[in-house]
């Protein structure tokens, strides 16, 4: 008798195993039905927002179905980002993810309204950008090694500028004080626009920030180039050394990356994936964003999951040892 329930029960578990599977399946052949909202959350206008549509129309043509961008912004884009945490999880809400949701975001605030380790699932990356480390044209140096120099020479002298607390550039600035060993200052401003009209004046000596925006300063010489914040050059700008060479190893590269809620169906994470990715391989695409020095970077969820526990590792030791909160 006990024998036969468990036949029983050994048929019915596998017949359930089954059809869960199959629907599943199911699910994935017929995934996508209907538009897609990709949720992005800072202002329409911004590089995320800019980034974001440049790549939503060719996703949306390898899909066969529309890609619709819509901005829910504020507060570092911890708003957006528990939206779609908390989104059903169908394939049909993503997340437009920059390293503020994931990689910096647990370790500045107290509570994000989510779980960035446990509500948000990896299903590719998409861009790295570059910063530049740029210093005004008053600042009597001309190179990495000079800057470093200089600022020892003058502990608690030099002040650089960010966007804000917590943003990019603060964090690139904290890591570069950091890995050089110096005593400089933190010197935030409300966005990228009044720290460059400071640095153009003089006010402020020095930033690392996004390197297309600063470009047209290089090349008019208003502001000096001393490096930029990937290993290797920029190809928009492959004068510029890497601050890598003068601080081997040194590196803050803002990636932009599609998250989905977790519990998201593997099929349809990995049809996604496979979709973004035959999007991003046509090289009218590609040459679209390298000419703004964003370059289209493809990974498998794994890849990118990867990438986002070493930079919460590197961006967590920064955070506590600046000592950086945001209340």
């Amino acid at each position: 008798m006990r024998s036969c329930i468990r036949v029983v029960l050994a048929v019915g578990i596998g017949s359930l195993a089954w059809a869960i599977t199959s629907s599943t399946s199911l699910a994935a052949s017929e995934f996508p039905s209907h538009a897609l909202r990709l949720i992005v959350p800072f202002a329409p206008g911004g590089g995320a927002d800019i980034n974001a549509r440049k790549i939503a129309e060719p996703w949306a043509k390898v899909l066969g179905q529309a890609v619709v961008v819509e901005n829910k912004p504020g507060a570092g884009g911890i708003p957006g980002a528990a939206f779609v945490a908390h989104s059903a999880p169908d394939g049909y809400t993503l997340l437009w993810t920059t390293p503020g949701q994931q990689m910096t975001a647990p370790y500045l605030f107290k509570d994000l309204g989510y779980d960035p380790a446990k509500d948000l699932i990896s299903v590719g990356k998409v861009t790295e950008g570059a910063n530049v480390l740029v210093v005004s044209s008053k600042l009597p140096v001309h190179s990495v090694k000079e800057l470093i120099a200089y600022a020892k020479a003058n502990p608690g002298k030099l002040g650089f500028a960010s966007s804000g607390v917590g943003s990019t550039s603060h964090l690139a600035g904290e890591l570069f004080k950091k890995e050089a060993d110096l005593n400089i200052f933190h010197v935030p401003y409300r966005g990228t626009g009044p720290a460059r009209t400071d640095l153009i004046g003089g006010q402020v000596p020095m930033t690392i920030d996004t390197l297309s925006v600063y470009l047209p300063d290089i090349q008019a010489g208003t502001l000096r180039a001393l490096g930029v914040s990937s290993l290797k050059r920029s190809p928009i700008a492959p004068d510029i050394p890497a601050i890598a060479e003068t601080l081997p190893g040194f590196e803050s590269i803002p990636v932009n990356y599609i998250t989905a809620p977790a519990g998201t169906p593997r099929a349809i994470v990995d049809k996604l994936n496979a979709t973004l990715n035959k999007a991003m391989s046509d090289p009218k695409i590609q040459a679209n964003f390298t000419a703004t020095g964003t370059t289209l970077e493809g990974s498998t969820p794994e890849g990118m999951d990867k990438l986002v526990r070493t930079e919460q590792t590197k961006w967590k030791a920064v955070i506590e040892s600046a000592d950086i909160k945001i209340q």
